[in-house]
């Protein structure tokens, strides 16, 4: 009974109450990844049928099309194309009456090595990003936690790094254990893909390394766990930050990420209704990076509340002041140069050199576009010319051409990226008004035009284009969109698919935070946020060169 007093005593403590959740949380995780190694250690050594040399060479049972890569380009989600490789070489009618054709032929025994360098350089592209995020928003951020904002960005990469390796890419580009297409983890003859065990030495049909697929894709799950952060920076204790993006980077993003571009992801196949035919495309990622990363963002923003000290318009005050707009100018401009890895790069192959072409025009016009719309959308209400609304309006525009970026033309391109820049403009002034705070418009750049830019393909694809393939571009099953002549197929499938996986993910987000919360670890405490979380949570300031001149 003493014990169970004293307990109780402890638990009125609010730093005896954290210290507790926290402590559990970390048993409980730390028993969750004991279960994990022994299942993995177990289906490595003693799972299986075959040996785990075989494996290496075996080609998944649902990757039948590797034999006819320009068949198997026409599936679903071309991006990043990987997943195109799992569409049907040949009929199932025609595959059971010829029994000589019943068993695909394995995986080429040798690696494509101009695509698989393609793939690696747009890889470091894609990596780079994170200096640019960092430089964005320490820039949006004030200068009291800038550090906070920098080692985040750090830490979170570091974190997702080996959450994607130990398990995340299994679950997001392994097929699954039967038909849901709700989640994979391997090849689908039984080998586990954990700790990146039993994968083939090429991705499905691709002739892409799949080492090399893992740190493209890791690049761009750092990505969306990235974005979460930038509405959230301010007041989130670091512990509550390791714990939602242990949660981002470990479960949300690989489990939603793989109904659209995992190789049996039930969003590759025509099952929306209303859809007919169509099928959900997202080439690079407007609705697996983007959607899912500002939705994640937005939950985070609702459970934490305002900084303090932020006053809204409609209680007579407005966004708190930028500290730092040069290094933020820079990022922004950084975060461009990334996406030129991340579009071009989610051909997975350098020999549909036109594809490339097109992907990296649209994507620059996008993002002109969307700055400028956003300048001058914003100009009338001040008379003044807003940087910080021009830098985001030009990532909305890159955001939005993410997904139709290969199927679009140049002036479709245009079109939709400054549409784009005017919609991040309405998303910011939509969070103003319901007193959400947003410090660095990660929703509405993120989120909102993510939504834009998926459903813009079921308006501007012209028809014309297919899919890559590792020896060009095939044709033979165009995208066309309402403005082409497509009908409103497309556009449905779109709309259907960005709000099945942007609504799951919002409610699964909404869960984790709450979660976290609950740890009080995700808030800072008042006295915390009001000293600065570089001083509370670091022991240090970015410029001590400032403080001193104070001091003095």
């Amino acid at each position: 009974m003493n014990i169970i007093n004293k307990f109780r005593g402890k638990m009125k403590d609010p730093k005896e109450r954290k210290y507790f959740y926290a402590l559990l949380g970390g048993k409980f995780l730390g028993v969750a990844m004991c279960f994990l190694v022994m299942l993995t250690v177990s289906s490595i050594f003693f799972g299986g049928s075959s040996s785990k040399a075989n494996a290496q060479t075996a080609t998944p049972a649902a990757a039948s099309s590797s034999a006819a890569p320009a068949a198997a380009s026409a599936s679903a989600s071309a991006a990043p194309a990987m997943a195109s490789a799992s569409g049907t070489a040949a009929p199932a009618a025609a595959s059971a009456s010829a029994a000589d054709t019943s068993t695909p032929p394995p995986n080429p025994p040798y690696v494509n090595p101009i695509n698989t360098a393609w793939v690696l350089v747009t890889a470091f592209l894609v990596f780079f990003m994170q200096a640019g995020f960092m430089f964005l928003e320490a820039g949006f951020a004030r200068t009291r936690e800038t550090i906070n904002v920098l080692l985040e960005g750090i830490v979170d990469t570091c974190l997702c790094g080996c959450l994607f390796y130990v398990w995340g890419f299994a679950w997001m580009f392994g097929h699954g254990p039967g038909s849901h297409g709700l989640i994979g983890w391997g090849d689908g003859n039984g080998h586990m893909w954990y700790f990146m065990q039993n994968i083939p030495l090429t991705y499905e049909g691709t002739g892409v390394a799949t080492l090399a697929i893992f740190l493209f894709q890791f690049a761009f799950a750092d990505t969306c766990s990235t974005i979460t952060s930038g509405a959230m920076l301010g007041r989130t204790g670091f512990w509550g930050d390791l714990w939602y993006s242990l949660g981002v980077s470990g479960f949300l993003y690989p489990i939603f990420g793989h109904w659209a571009w995992g190789p049996d992801g039930w969003l590759t196949n025509p099952v929306l209704p209303g859809a007919g035919t169509a099928v959900f495309h997202d080439f690079a990622g407007s609705t697996v990076v983007h959607t899912i990363g500002g939705m994640i963002a937005l939950a985070g923003a609702i459970v934490l509340g305002p900084r303090l000290g932020r006053k809204f318009k409609r209680d007579g005050g407005g966004p708190m002041p930028y500290h730092n707009m040069t290094i933020a100018s820079v990022g922004a401009i950084i975060l461009w140069f990334g996406w030129y890895g991340f579009n071009p790069g989610s051909t997975l192959s350098a020999m549909d050199y036109i594809g490339i072409a097109r992907v990296s025009t649209n994507t620059t016009l996008a993002a002109c576009s969307g700055g400028l719309a956003a300048l001058f959308f914003v100009y009338p209400r001040s008379k003044k010319w807003d940087c910080g609304m021009t830098l985001n309006g030009l990532l909305a525009g890159l955001v939005a051409i993410t997904c139709p970026c290969y199927w679009v033309s140049p002036l479709g391109a245009l079109i939709l990226g400054a549409v784009a820049g005017v919609l991040v403009v309405l998303g910011s002034d939509l969070l103003e008004y319901l007193r959400i705070d947003d410090p660095c418009g990660a929703w509405p750049v993120h989120g909102l035009c993510g939504i834009w830019g998926t459903w813009s393909l079921g308006l501007f694809a012209t028809g014309e284009f297919g899919s890559p393939t590792p020896t060009g571009a095939d044709n033979s099953s165009p995208v066309v969109g309402l403005f082409y002549g497509g009908g409103t197929s497309q556009l449905i499938a779109q709309i259907e698919g960005n709000a099945a996986i942007g609504l799951g993910v919002f409610a699964a987000a909404m869960v984790l935070m709450y979660a976290v919360n609950l740890t009080g670890t995700l808030r800072l405490s008042k006295e915390g946020e009001l000293e600065g979380l570089d001083i509370h949570e670091h022991g240090g300031v970015a410029y001590p060169e400032q403080v001193t001149t104070t001091t003095n």
